[in-house]
């Protein structure tokens, strides 16, 4: 029977992330550090108009949606450029979170010839500060304190 020994904790990364903040845990020899980003991107936006249940409903009253999206695709792409950078001296990442922002992140890592990084991508609810540290920590085989 083969015992599996820990991996050491040397530069590798945990990312919680959704549209609105990534709180990156990085392991490294002498401990952890926490680093919060906030994306500041403002929630999807909704069509503009009447509601088709409360009365008049036309397709010319909507906005437009392609410069809107357009706009939040840029702010995102920006937010996701930063979390990429915060995590340039880590190893293997675990990125995980609630949304849809995890895998555009994930995407974003390939886009940038980065795939080989990632050791997992994984879906997660909200989590404190505190339950992210211990999911990298005990992803990455580190005992975790939970004092």
């Amino acid at each position: 029977m083969t015992k599996t020994l820990p991996i050491p904790a040397t530069r590798n990364a945990g990312v919680w992330i959704d549209h609105r903040k990534a709180q990156i845990v990085g392991l490294t020899a002498k401990g952890e550090t926490t680093r919060i980003i906030l994306s500041n991107v403002e929630k999807h936006p909704e069509r503009g108009g009447d509601s088709p249940m409360k009365g008049a409903y036309e397709a010319r009253q909507v906005p437009a949606d392609d410069r809107r999206q357009r706009a939040l695709t840029g702010e995102l792409n920006s937010y996701y450029d930063a979390v990429i950078a915060a995590l340039a001296g880590y190893g293997k990442l675990l990125v995980f979170g609630p949304g849809e922002a995890k895998s555009e992140l994930h995407s974003r890592l390939m886009k940038h010839n980065q795939a080989g990084r990632i050791a997992a991508v994984e879906t997660e609810d909200k989590m404190t500060d505190r339950q992210v540290v211990a999911k990298v920590k005990a992803y990455f085989r580190v005992a975790a304190d939970f004092s």
